[in-house]
């Protein structure tokens, strides 16, 4: 066995033609016929004892063919791998069979999409706006606002309902006069202004007090279940109760409730800085991925189709993984969506481009920099990931391959040499207006723990459930939002848990 020609065609797919000899055909011809003899009638034999002469005489020489060939296609791809020096991507096909006379070998055509030659620019001296990392005051003052809301005393108010109360209230919805399914709610507790009803419910309860009784004239938005959406509808609720928020006194009794601090001016000093943190991370992300965004203008590689393909795969298993990590089923999700896993997935084309050209191009600087992984570098980085996933090291090794994480190493340090060599151009309004905010954390891109089934937190659930009752009728639909791939970056977190994707 061995390769007969090798031929590139354009998109970087290569045609190998493999030619098997007689012996090797003969050898898959009767492993193929000791196989199937036992399926085949022959009259005059009983099954299984016919010889294959005779079958072949019977049937046509070409009855074992298709078995025989399978039997040898897996030589034939390791002859491909191994000996063609080609960089392969994705699956390799056998596209063609030429059977000579006779059964006196055959040639099988495999057509294989290999690794593009890439041709770059300057990586070096690229510059991109780098957003200005800047927390206010109010921002501060919200996230401490959050934090009295959070840690309020509930208690029983002896005057009518206000924005911000919890009602506990019966109700029921009628249309045309009928009750329907779903519109009925015992001592629900309802926070006013949580816009958690349909519009209009909430602010209709205001002014109420306990003991009252009202009828609530109400329309259900267009965007609801189709039974119910656009219809007029009467609600008759009973108010039981007004139960009030009691926010602690903002003081430094507070942060030491709250914090591991004395005072509220070291709680909020320490609230600015983690903000800080964030947002410095989040403007270097979104300055290294403006790096890549130039870095890949100046890219000549004719990419073939299954690279994409194959990205478009990976991003597809992220987005799977993300969605059960939430506790919810990715079918189900797509289908609240109205959308098919199909277009879905081509719906990633663009993203998964960009992604590919990332690496290629980056890939390239490695080459460029001559930049090299030594073994201490290797261990090390098995090391952090089994610290970071708190998994076994060895285990970790029977699930990324060195080979992945000397890539992957690579590729970031590449992308350190451009972001080091970049300019960072001061913002402006326009920019702003333009840039696209990070959506993630910087992840790393190697040493990913392998998906694993998340088991649900039984005790969140329960806590949920105890506060919240079923959903009614009454309660606004939710408007879901499509997870969104995260932006391509490279650089290497400090603690983050891996999203379990190759997500970018």
């Amino acid at each position: 066995m061995n390769i007969k020609s090798c031929e590139k065609n354009e998109k970087n797919v290569a045609e190998i033609v493999i030619e098997v000899n007689k012996e090797e055909l003969e050898s898959a011809i009767v492993k193929a016929y000791n196989k199937s003899r036992n399926s085949i009638s022959v009259p005059g034999f009983r099954k299984g004892k016919a010889p294959r002469k005779i079958i072949e005489k019977m049937y046509g020489d070409s009855i074992f063919h298709s078995d025989a060939l399978d039997i040898l296609l897996p030589s034939v791809l390791k002859i491909v791998a191994e000996e063609s020096e080609l960089r392969i991507v994705g699956f390799p096909q056998a596209t063609d069979v030429d059977f000579k006379e006779g059964n006196d070998g055959v040639d099988i055509t495999i057509t294989a999409s290999v690794y593009p030659e890439v041709a770059l620019g300057e990586y070096k001296g690229l510059s991109a706006v780098k957003p200005v990392a800047d927390v206010s005051d109010s921002e501060i003052d919200s996230e401490i606002e959050g934090m009295r809301l959070r840690n309020a005393r509930i208690e029983k108010a002896e005057r009518p309902a206000v924005n911000g109360d919890i009602a506990v209230i019966d109700f029921e919805g009628f249309i045309d006069d009928e009750a329907f399914d779903g519109g009925k709610g015992e001592n629900y507790e309802l926070e006013l202004g949580s816009n958690t009803f349909i519009p209009g419910f909430e602010e209709k309860i205001q002014g109420m007090a306990a003991g009252e009784e009202r009828d609530l004239d109400l329309v259900f938005p267009d965007n609801y279940a189709e039974e119910l959406a656009g219809k007029a509808v009467v609600f008759k609720v009973k108010l039981h109760e007004v139960k009030e928020k009691i926010l602690p006194e903002l003081d430094d009794e507070f942060a030491k409730d709250v914090s591991e601090f004395d005072t509220l001016d070291e709680y909020k000093a320490d609230i600015k800085e983690n903000f800080m943190k964030s947002r410095q991370t989040d403007a270097d992300i979104a300055f290294e991925n403006a790096l890549m965004d130039k870095l890949i203008e100046s890219l000549d590689a004719d990419i073939p189709d299954a690279m994409v393909e194959e990205q478009m795969e990976i991003s597809m298993n992220g987005f799977a993984n993300q969605i059960s990590s939430y506790g919810m089923d990715p079918s189900t999700y797509l289908q609240m969506m109205n959308v098919t896993p199909e277009v879905f997935r081509e719906n990633m084309r663009t993203s998964s481009e960009k992604q590919v050209k990332i690496m290629l191009a980056l890939e390239k600087v490695a080459e460029l920099e001559g930049i090299e992984v030594s073994d201490e570098d290797i261990e090390n980085e098995y090391k952090e990931g089994a610290e970071r996933y708190e998994m076994e090291i060895d285990k970790l090794k029977d699930s990324v391959s060195e080979e992945t994480l000397i890539r992957d190493i690579k590729i970031r340090r590449a992308a350190q040499v451009v972001t080091d060599n970049a300019t960072a151009k001061e913002s402006t309004e326009a920019d702003d207006t333009k840039a696209e905010k990070p959506v993630a954390k910087p992840r790393k891109t190697a040493a990913k723990k392998p998906a694993a089934k998340q088991e649900p937190d039984d005790s969140k659930a329960e806590a949920d459930a105890d506060e919240k009752p079923e959903e009614s009728a009454a309660e606004k639909p939710a408007e879901a939002e499509e997870p969104k791939p995260k932006k391509t970056t490279t650089r290497k977190p400090k603690s983050d848990k891996p999203a379990e994707d190759a997500k970018e």
